[in-house]
């Protein structure tokens, strides 16, 4: 079936629903957005109503689009581990007045970004048959490490049956084992339903590789590879490569800010990996199924790794819509750059390549905090019988996206400042809201304050 999505199976995008804590703290180190925005007002509602503007545009499009719901933050939990004591809000005061630059890191709504929720594998590629999920451990950074066990908890609940759906523990959080998920692993296919390559992309190896200077390699290969072991993929069918170390030390935090890839069409940056011709060679002899792989290369004297990393072009979402072609998901800013934009035109009207249109959002509220359309969704390859079995409520059409846009008017504040976090009664709406949230998405209880 050239040029449509696999009748037997499809590509859902599960996006991360923006939380009511959204704001500017600049806690990302390497995100160069995340740091020129740090400190500034946010606003959570418009956030959360760009997100799901994206969400229903791609339903509409006739795409399998779902949602995962936000976390509860400040994150309590993480600073009685600390030390701290007494009820939520004297906790709050105290943190306030001892350590406040703590208050940024529990009250992350960094899960937004559902890229790094998980590194899943679909059942076409997996011994067993079933899709496998392990939640990433994100331990190079705190306000990421505390999502892990309710990331786990989520996707057991939106992902439940056991006869389709395996879920293994996150990595164990050391630095050797750092696992940002999804945002570095891409897999390539000639149809969904059918085996595929799944490609891991990490930024540290041994002593001896080249590491960046400026900042972090948050991926380990270490990591990439226990994922794979754990997933029971077929070793012929993984390749492991190394993400060039000028990328990372350039803003290039996870390998999805500077390649994507979709089916059978990986667009990259031609610095986007250390070794990338022996990449595309193995990928080209390892390549299964009829329909020939698309592995295109975008120059550096097109469009610059500078321009690359402001506009997010790489962050962009490809996916392939029911009557056939595939559709580039962009960000605004990327129209907003002449010669990003004019790479884009160029991709669109090359007939040698699968893209055949663009969609433009605007996703500034993300974007201000490094993260883009990529950014904000996990994939998931599931056929029919899968995706009968995902929790019904967290698919995304529009009568569900007018339920979440109510709800997130009715509980979201249009303004927040870092020191709002320390506010007892911004704790109180939070899981008010999440309360209600877990009700209308059928998760149960999935939150450590409804444990409790």
């Amino acid at each position: 079936m050239d040029g449509g999505v696999e009748a037997t199976a499809v590509e859902a995008n599960f996006d991360g629903l923006v939380g009511p804590t959204h704001h500017y703290g600049g806690l990302a180190a390497g995100n160069l957005a995340s740091q020129l925005h740090a400190a500034q007002v946010s606003n959570p509602r418009e956030a959360a109503l760009q997100g799901l503007a994206k969400m229903r545009a791609l339903a509409t499009l006739g795409l399998a689009q779902g949602l995962l719901p936000p976390q509860p933050r400040p994150h309590i939990p993480s600073l009685r581990r600390l030390g701290f004591s007494g009820s939520d809000r004297q906790i709050l005061e105290r943190v306030a007045r001892q350590a406040p630059e703590l208050l940024g890191m529990v009250g992350s709504a960094a899960a937004m970004w559902t890229a790094n929720a998980a590194t899943v594998s679909p059942g076409a590629d997996c011994a067993d048959g079933r899709v496998h999920f392990t939640p990433a451990n994100l331990c190079t950074q705190l306000h990421r490490a505390i999502e892990a066990e309710t990331t786990a908890r989520v996707l057991r609940a939106v992902f439940a049956d056991p006869l389709h759906f395996v879920h293994h523990p996150p990595l164990p959080g050391v630095p050797a084992l750092g696992d940002e998920g999804a945002a570095n692993h891409t897999r390539l296919c000639s149809d969904y339903g059918e085996p595929g390559l799944e490609l891991f992309v990490y930024g540290a190896a041994d002593a001896a590789a080249p590491r960046p200077q400026r900042y972090p390699a948050r991926q380990t290969r270490l990591a990439s590879e226990s994922v794979a072991r754990l997933h029971e993929l077929y070793e012929a069918r993984c390749f492991f490569v190394q993400q060039n170390p000028a990328a990372i030390d350039a803003g290039v935090f996870h390998n999805d800010v500077i390649a994507v890839g979709n089916r059978e069409l990986l667009l990259y940056h031609e610095q986007a990996f250390l070794h990338g011709e022996a990449l595309l060679a193995g990928l080209r002899a390892a390549w299964p199924g009829s329909r020939a792989p698309r592995l295109v290369r975008i120059e550096a004297s097109e469009v610059s790794l500078a321009q690359a990393v402001s506009s997010y072009l790489f962050n962009s979402q490809l996916v392939c819509l029911p009557g056939g072609g595939m559709r580039l998901i962009v960000a605004a800013e990327c129209r907003e750059q002449a010669a990003v934009w004019a790479c884009i035109q160029r991709l669109i009207a090359d007939e040698h390549n699968p893209i055949s249109g663009v969609e433009v959002f605007d996703l500034r509220q993300s974007m201000h905090n490094g993260g883009g359309p990529a950014c904000l969704r996990l994939r998931v390859v599931l056929n029919q019988s899968q995706r009968l079995a995902v929790n019904r409520a967290c698919w995304i059409d529009a009568a569900q996206a007018r339920r979440l846009e109510s709800w997130v008017h009715r509980h979201y504040r249009d303004r927040l400042s870092l020191a709002d976090l320390a506010d007892p009664q911004l704790l109180a709406e939070t899981y008010t809201a999440l309360d209600e949230l877990s009700v209308l998405l059928e998760l149960g209880n999935v939150y450590d304050f409804q444990l409790a």
